[in-house]
Protein backbone atom coordinates (compact mmCIF):
# COMPACT_ATOMS: atom_id res chain seq x y z
CA UNK A 1 0.00 0.00 0.00
CA UNK A 2 1.38 3.36 -0.84
CA UNK A 3 1.26 6.48 1.33
CA UNK A 4 0.36 10.02 0.52
CA UNK A 5 2.72 12.06 2.62
CA UNK A 6 1.81 16.00 1.60
CA UNK A 7 2.65 16.50 -1.55
CA UNK A 8 4.33 13.42 -2.37
CA UNK A 9 3.79 9.80 -2.68
CA UNK A 10 5.71 7.64 -0.26
CA UNK A 11 6.48 4.72 -2.19
CA UNK A 12 8.95 2.76 -0.03
CA UNK A 13 12.33 2.16 2.37
CA UNK A 14 15.08 1.15 0.60
CA UNK A 15 18.62 0.86 1.76
CA UNK A 16 21.61 1.56 -0.28
CA UNK A 17 24.83 0.28 -0.08
CA UNK A 18 27.36 2.47 -1.18
CA UNK A 19 28.39 6.14 -1.17
CA UNK A 20 30.22 5.58 -4.46
CA UNK A 21 28.64 7.53 -7.77
CA UNK A 22 26.37 4.61 -8.54
CA UNK A 23 24.80 4.37 -4.93
CA UNK A 24 24.78 8.14 -4.53
CA UNK A 25 22.90 8.80 -7.88
CA UNK A 26 20.20 5.66 -6.66
CA UNK A 27 19.74 7.39 -3.92
CA UNK A 28 18.84 10.55 -5.98
CA UNK A 29 16.61 9.27 -8.15
CA UNK A 30 14.78 6.76 -5.48
CA UNK A 31 14.42 10.10 -2.85
CA UNK A 32 13.16 11.85 -5.86
CA UNK A 33 10.28 9.78 -6.67
CA UNK A 34 9.13 9.64 -2.86
CA UNK A 35 11.40 6.32 -0.96
CA UNK A 36 12.35 7.15 2.17
CA UNK A 37 16.36 6.51 1.69
CA UNK A 38 18.68 5.82 4.10
CA UNK A 39 22.78 5.39 2.49
CA UNK A 40 25.09 3.09 4.28
CA UNK A 41 28.99 3.01 3.53
CA UNK A 42 32.07 2.13 5.50
CA UNK A 43 33.52 5.92 4.99
CA UNK A 44 31.80 9.36 4.65
CA UNK A 45 31.19 10.52 0.92
CA UNK A 46 33.80 11.51 -0.76
CA UNK A 47 35.49 8.14 0.31
CA UNK A 48 39.25 9.23 -1.23
CA UNK A 49 39.20 5.25 -1.63
CA UNK A 50 35.76 4.52 -3.50
CA UNK A 51 36.11 4.08 -7.15
CA UNK A 52 34.24 7.31 -7.76
CA UNK A 53 36.56 9.65 -6.03
CA UNK A 54 38.82 11.14 -7.77
CA UNK A 55 39.86 14.54 -10.23
CA UNK A 56 38.29 13.84 -13.04
CA UNK A 57 35.98 11.43 -14.91
CA UNK A 58 34.73 10.93 -18.67
CA UNK A 59 32.01 11.55 -20.78
CA UNK A 60 31.82 10.55 -24.22
CA UNK A 61 29.77 8.72 -27.30
CA UNK A 62 33.24 6.48 -28.67
CA UNK A 63 32.36 3.27 -27.66
CA UNK A 64 33.78 1.16 -30.29
CA UNK A 65 31.22 -1.31 -31.09
CA UNK A 66 29.52 -1.12 -28.23
CA UNK A 67 26.41 0.79 -29.34
CA UNK A 68 23.96 0.50 -27.06
CA UNK A 69 26.29 2.25 -24.05
CA UNK A 70 26.75 4.79 -27.25
CA UNK A 71 23.14 5.93 -27.38
CA UNK A 72 23.27 5.71 -23.15
CA UNK A 73 25.01 8.78 -23.56
CA UNK A 74 21.92 10.77 -25.14
CA UNK A 75 20.32 9.83 -21.84
CA UNK A 76 23.49 10.38 -19.65
CA UNK A 77 23.71 14.00 -20.65
CA UNK A 78 20.10 14.81 -19.78
CA UNK A 79 20.18 13.22 -16.42
CA UNK A 80 23.19 14.42 -15.60
CA UNK A 81 21.36 17.98 -16.60
CA UNK A 82 18.36 17.22 -14.12
CA UNK A 83 21.66 16.67 -11.05
CA UNK A 84 23.16 19.70 -12.22
CA UNK A 85 19.56 21.76 -11.31
CA UNK A 86 19.28 20.05 -7.99
CA UNK A 87 23.13 20.70 -6.90
CA UNK A 88 22.72 24.40 -8.70
CA UNK A 89 26.24 23.81 -10.73
CA UNK A 90 27.14 21.92 -13.14
CA UNK A 91 30.50 20.13 -12.29
CA UNK A 92 31.53 19.43 -16.25
CA UNK A 93 34.21 20.95 -18.95
CA UNK A 94 33.38 20.24 -22.15
CA UNK A 95 36.72 19.58 -24.10
CA UNK A 96 36.00 17.27 -26.69
CA UNK A 97 37.53 13.93 -27.41
CA UNK A 98 40.44 13.25 -29.56
CA UNK A 99 40.68 8.99 -30.27
CA UNK A 100 43.86 8.00 -32.04
CA UNK A 101 45.27 4.42 -33.66
CA UNK A 102 48.46 2.86 -34.53
CA UNK A 103 47.02 0.85 -37.42
CA UNK A 104 44.92 -2.63 -37.13
CA UNK A 105 42.60 -2.10 -34.11
CA UNK A 106 38.94 -2.05 -34.80
CA UNK A 107 38.28 -0.19 -31.51
CA UNK A 108 38.15 3.74 -33.30
CA UNK A 109 36.92 2.44 -36.59
CA UNK A 110 33.95 0.75 -34.72
CA UNK A 111 33.27 4.18 -33.05
CA UNK A 112 33.59 6.03 -36.15
CA UNK A 113 31.34 3.93 -37.94
CA UNK A 114 28.43 3.96 -34.98
CA UNK A 115 28.66 7.97 -34.29
CA UNK A 116 28.60 8.98 -37.49
CA UNK A 117 25.15 6.92 -38.11
CA UNK A 118 24.30 8.28 -34.68
CA UNK A 119 24.47 11.81 -36.68
CA UNK A 120 27.30 12.96 -34.25
CA UNK A 121 30.38 15.58 -35.40
CA UNK A 122 33.71 14.19 -36.20
CA UNK A 123 36.53 15.57 -37.79
CA UNK A 124 38.74 12.90 -39.39
CA UNK A 125 42.51 13.87 -39.13
CA UNK A 126 45.46 12.96 -40.39
CA UNK A 127 49.07 12.39 -38.24
CA UNK A 128 50.58 15.71 -39.51
CA UNK A 129 46.84 17.63 -38.66
CA UNK A 130 47.10 15.95 -34.77
CA UNK A 131 50.08 17.37 -34.34
CA UNK A 132 49.47 21.05 -35.76
CA UNK A 133 46.41 21.19 -33.75
CA UNK A 134 47.30 19.95 -30.77
CA UNK A 135 50.90 21.24 -30.61
CA UNK A 136 51.27 19.06 -27.22
CA UNK A 137 50.48 15.74 -29.31
CA UNK A 138 53.00 13.84 -31.46
CA UNK A 139 51.23 12.32 -35.01
CA UNK A 140 54.41 9.69 -35.14
CA UNK A 141 52.83 6.59 -35.28
CA UNK A 142 49.26 7.22 -35.62
CA UNK A 143 47.66 5.64 -38.18
CA UNK A 144 44.00 6.99 -37.83
CA UNK A 145 42.34 9.59 -35.75
CA UNK A 146 39.41 12.04 -35.19
CA UNK A 147 38.21 14.40 -33.03
CA UNK A 148 34.77 14.84 -31.84
CA UNK A 149 33.35 17.79 -29.99
CA UNK A 150 30.80 16.47 -27.89
CA UNK A 151 32.26 14.73 -24.90
CA UNK A 152 34.04 16.25 -21.79
CA UNK A 153 35.69 16.23 -17.93
CA UNK A 154 33.04 15.18 -15.21
CA UNK A 155 34.78 16.76 -12.20
CA UNK A 156 34.02 13.51 -10.01
CA UNK A 157 34.97 14.53 -6.77
CA UNK A 158 32.55 17.84 -6.34
CA UNK A 159 30.31 16.01 -8.11
CA UNK A 160 30.24 13.03 -5.21
CA UNK A 161 30.35 15.66 -2.70
CA UNK A 162 27.56 17.59 -4.07
CA UNK A 163 25.41 14.74 -3.98
CA UNK A 164 26.18 13.61 -0.76
CA UNK A 165 25.48 17.10 0.54
CA UNK A 166 22.31 17.48 -1.61
CA UNK A 167 21.08 14.43 -0.46
CA UNK A 168 21.38 15.28 3.72
CA UNK A 169 19.81 18.17 3.05
CA UNK A 170 16.50 16.72 1.70
CA UNK A 171 16.64 14.23 4.71
CA UNK A 172 18.31 10.84 3.45
CA UNK A 173 20.43 9.19 6.21
CA UNK A 174 23.69 8.38 5.82
CA UNK A 175 25.06 5.27 8.25
CA UNK A 176 28.84 5.39 8.73
CA UNK A 177 29.52 1.09 9.02
CA UNK A 178 31.11 -1.67 7.47
CA UNK A 179 28.67 -4.36 5.91
CA UNK A 180 29.22 -8.19 6.74
CA UNK A 181 26.91 -9.47 5.27
CA UNK A 182 23.75 -8.86 2.58
CA UNK A 183 20.31 -11.02 2.66
CA UNK A 184 16.91 -10.69 1.44
CA UNK A 185 16.23 -6.94 2.30
CA UNK A 186 18.77 -6.99 5.14
CA UNK A 187 22.14 -5.97 5.96
CA UNK A 188 24.29 -6.77 8.94
CA UNK A 189 26.90 -4.14 10.05
CA UNK A 190 29.77 -5.27 11.97
CA UNK A 191 28.41 -4.89 15.26
CA UNK A 192 25.92 -7.24 14.74
CA UNK A 193 23.00 -5.14 13.64
CA UNK A 194 20.80 -5.80 11.11
CA UNK A 195 19.04 -2.84 8.67
CA UNK A 196 16.20 -4.63 6.96
CA UNK A 197 14.00 -2.12 3.94
CA UNK A 198 11.98 -2.71 1.72
CA UNK A 199 14.38 -2.60 -0.63
CA UNK A 200 17.88 -3.09 -0.87
CA UNK A 201 20.26 -2.16 -3.38
CA UNK A 202 24.18 -2.92 -3.49
CA UNK A 203 26.65 -0.09 -5.11
CA UNK A 204 29.51 -1.43 -3.40
CA UNK A 205 31.94 -1.44 -6.57
CA UNK A 206 35.14 -3.50 -6.18
CA UNK A 207 33.97 -4.42 -2.73
CA UNK A 208 31.05 -6.33 -3.71
CA UNK A 209 32.21 -9.86 -4.74
CA UNK A 210 33.14 -9.70 -1.01
CA UNK A 211 29.91 -9.53 0.06
CA UNK A 212 27.91 -11.80 -2.64
CA UNK A 213 29.82 -14.48 -3.29
CA UNK A 214 27.83 -15.47 -6.55
CA UNK A 215 29.50 -12.17 -8.27
CA UNK A 216 32.88 -13.95 -7.55
CA UNK A 217 34.37 -15.05 -11.08
CA UNK A 218 31.79 -12.41 -12.88
CA UNK A 219 32.94 -8.89 -11.36
CA UNK A 220 37.06 -8.97 -10.33
CA UNK A 221 38.67 -6.10 -8.44
CA UNK A 222 41.02 -4.40 -10.46
CA UNK A 223 43.69 -2.07 -9.87
CA UNK A 224 44.38 0.71 -11.88
CA UNK A 225 47.23 3.13 -12.09
CA UNK A 226 47.09 6.82 -12.77
CA UNK A 227 49.61 9.54 -12.89
CA UNK A 228 49.08 13.31 -12.31
CA UNK A 229 51.19 16.10 -13.91
CA UNK A 230 51.68 19.31 -14.93
CA UNK A 231 52.79 20.93 -18.11
CA UNK A 232 55.76 23.35 -18.68
CA UNK A 233 54.96 26.75 -18.44
CA UNK A 234 55.15 27.87 -22.15
CA UNK A 235 52.47 24.84 -22.82
CA UNK A 236 50.06 25.49 -19.66
CA UNK A 237 47.82 28.20 -22.46
CA UNK A 238 47.44 25.21 -25.26
CA UNK A 239 47.15 22.49 -22.83
CA UNK A 240 44.05 24.49 -21.10
CA UNK A 241 42.12 24.07 -24.51
CA UNK A 242 43.00 20.17 -25.17
CA UNK A 243 41.01 17.41 -25.37
CA UNK A 244 40.32 13.87 -23.77
CA UNK A 245 42.66 11.39 -25.29
CA UNK A 246 41.50 7.95 -25.72
CA UNK A 247 44.72 6.06 -27.41
CA UNK A 248 43.32 2.89 -27.01
CA UNK A 249 45.47 -0.23 -28.44
CA UNK A 250 44.69 -3.43 -27.54
CA UNK A 251 48.47 -3.45 -26.27
CA UNK A 252 49.22 -0.27 -24.18
CA UNK A 253 45.95 1.28 -24.08
CA UNK A 254 45.74 4.46 -22.41
CA UNK A 255 43.88 7.72 -21.72
CA UNK A 256 44.91 10.92 -21.01
CA UNK A 257 42.34 13.94 -19.17
CA UNK A 258 43.30 17.27 -19.62
CA UNK A 259 43.99 20.17 -16.66
CA UNK A 260 40.28 21.81 -16.59
CA UNK A 261 39.72 23.98 -13.70
CA UNK A 262 42.68 23.77 -11.83
CA UNK A 263 43.36 20.07 -12.19
CA UNK A 264 46.15 18.59 -13.10
CA UNK A 265 46.82 16.62 -16.59
CA UNK A 266 46.02 13.06 -15.83
CA UNK A 267 47.22 9.88 -17.20
CA UNK A 268 45.71 6.64 -16.44
CA UNK A 269 46.17 2.77 -17.90
CA UNK A 270 43.04 1.43 -20.27
CA UNK A 271 44.06 -2.16 -19.84
CA UNK A 272 43.13 -4.14 -16.93
CA UNK A 273 45.38 -5.61 -14.39
CA UNK A 274 42.82 -7.98 -12.53
CA UNK A 275 44.80 -8.09 -9.40
CA UNK A 276 44.61 -6.65 -6.18
CA UNK A 277 41.95 -6.96 -3.22
CA UNK A 278 39.90 -3.53 -2.62
CA UNK A 279 41.54 -3.67 0.75
CA UNK A 280 45.23 -3.34 -0.37
CA UNK A 281 46.32 0.87 0.49
CA UNK A 282 45.83 3.27 -2.96
CA UNK A 283 49.95 3.94 -3.00
CA UNK A 284 51.44 3.36 -6.41
CA UNK A 285 55.34 2.19 -6.70
CA UNK A 286 57.46 4.19 -8.97
CA UNK A 287 57.73 1.01 -11.30
CA UNK A 288 53.61 1.35 -11.87
CA UNK A 289 54.24 5.09 -12.25
CA UNK A 290 56.75 4.33 -14.87
CA UNK A 291 55.18 1.95 -17.05
CA UNK A 292 52.10 4.53 -17.43
CA UNK A 293 54.59 7.32 -18.41
CA UNK A 294 55.80 5.18 -20.35
CA UNK A 295 52.46 5.05 -22.45
CA UNK A 296 52.14 8.45 -22.21
CA UNK A 297 55.87 9.46 -23.65
CA UNK A 298 54.75 8.02 -26.79
CA UNK A 299 52.44 11.04 -27.15
CA UNK A 300 53.77 13.60 -25.74
CA UNK A 301 56.77 14.91 -26.39
CA UNK A 302 59.55 16.26 -24.11
CA UNK A 303 58.01 14.66 -21.54
CA UNK A 304 60.89 14.65 -19.12
CA UNK A 305 59.84 18.31 -18.91
CA UNK A 306 56.53 18.09 -17.01
CA UNK A 307 56.21 17.62 -13.37
CA UNK A 308 54.92 14.85 -11.84
CA UNK A 309 52.46 15.70 -9.15
CA UNK A 310 52.10 11.73 -8.22
CA UNK A 311 50.82 8.70 -8.76
CA UNK A 312 48.10 6.35 -7.25
CA UNK A 313 45.97 4.05 -7.17
CA UNK A 314 41.91 3.45 -7.83
CA UNK A 315 40.04 0.15 -7.91
CA UNK A 316 37.76 -0.94 -10.54
CA UNK A 317 35.31 -3.74 -10.48
CA UNK A 318 35.10 -5.43 -13.73
CA UNK A 319 33.19 -7.43 -16.13
CA UNK A 320 35.04 -9.25 -18.43
CA UNK A 321 33.01 -7.70 -21.40
CA UNK A 322 32.57 -4.43 -19.82
CA UNK A 323 28.99 -4.67 -19.56
CA UNK A 324 27.27 -3.60 -16.39
CA UNK A 325 25.36 -5.56 -14.19
CA UNK A 326 21.79 -4.97 -12.87
CA UNK A 327 20.25 -7.91 -11.25
CA UNK A 328 18.35 -9.42 -8.63
CA UNK A 329 20.43 -11.50 -6.04
CA UNK A 330 17.26 -12.31 -3.69
CA UNK A 331 13.54 -10.77 -3.26
CA UNK A 332 13.76 -7.40 -2.42
CA UNK A 333 17.64 -7.50 -3.33
CA UNK A 334 19.43 -5.58 -6.17
CA UNK A 335 22.82 -5.64 -7.27
CA UNK A 336 24.67 -3.05 -9.29
CA UNK A 337 28.25 -3.75 -10.16
CA UNK A 338 30.46 -4.69 -13.13
CA UNK A 339 31.36 -1.06 -14.14
CA UNK A 340 34.96 -1.61 -15.22
CA UNK A 341 36.17 2.04 -14.96
CA UNK A 342 32.91 3.45 -16.92
CA UNK A 343 29.98 3.88 -15.11
CA UNK A 344 30.60 7.07 -13.26
CA UNK A 345 29.41 9.04 -16.68
CA UNK A 346 25.84 6.80 -16.62
CA UNK A 347 25.61 7.36 -12.58
CA UNK A 348 22.05 9.17 -12.84
CA UNK A 349 21.13 7.40 -15.72
CA UNK A 350 21.10 4.27 -14.02
CA UNK A 351 19.34 5.60 -11.13
CA UNK A 352 17.04 6.71 -12.84
CA UNK A 353 16.40 3.34 -14.59
CA UNK A 354 16.87 1.35 -11.28
CA UNK A 355 14.08 3.93 -9.36
CA UNK A 356 11.49 3.21 -12.01
CA UNK A 357 11.87 -0.38 -12.36
CA UNK A 358 11.54 -0.76 -8.82
CA UNK A 359 8.82 1.57 -8.31
CA UNK A 360 6.95 -0.62 -11.39
CA UNK A 361 7.82 -4.03 -11.22
CA UNK A 362 6.74 -4.56 -15.07
CA UNK A 363 9.83 -2.45 -15.51
CA UNK A 364 12.22 -5.04 -13.85
CA UNK A 365 13.08 -7.63 -16.42
CA UNK A 366 13.95 -4.90 -18.93
CA UNK A 367 16.56 -3.24 -16.52
CA UNK A 368 19.55 -6.09 -16.63
CA UNK A 369 20.02 -6.16 -20.66
CA UNK A 370 19.36 -2.62 -20.88
CA UNK A 371 22.51 -1.67 -18.34
CA UNK A 372 24.41 -4.37 -20.01
CA UNK A 373 23.94 -2.18 -23.05
CA UNK A 374 22.89 -5.01 -25.09
CA UNK A 375 18.96 -3.99 -25.50
CA UNK A 376 16.90 -0.78 -25.60
CA UNK A 377 15.33 0.76 -22.68
CA UNK A 378 11.43 -0.16 -22.53
CA UNK A 379 9.47 2.42 -22.26
CA UNK A 380 8.93 4.05 -18.93
CA UNK A 381 12.37 2.98 -17.82
CA UNK A 382 13.88 5.95 -18.55
CA UNK A 383 11.21 8.30 -17.13
CA UNK A 384 12.57 11.61 -15.54
CA UNK A 385 11.03 12.11 -12.39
Amino acid sequence: MRVQYGSMEQRGYALVLGAGIIGLSTAWALQRRGWTVRVVDQATPPNPAGASVDHHRLIRHAYGAQQGYMRMVDDAYAAWDRVWADLGEAHYEETGVLALDEGGGAWLPASREAMRGHGLAMDELTPDQVAGRFPFFTGQGVAEAFFAPRGGVLLAEPIVAGLADHLARRGVEFIRATVTDVRERRLTLADGTALTADKVIVCAGPWAPRLLPGLKGRVTASRQIIVRLEAPAELAEAWARAPMLLDLAHEGGFYMVPPVRGTPIKVGDHSFSLTGDAEDDRNASSQEAETILALAARRIPGLDRYRRLGARACYYDVEPAEEFLAETVAPGTLVLSGFSGHGFKFGPVLGEAVANALGDTALMPYLPGWAAGRESAAPGLLRAD
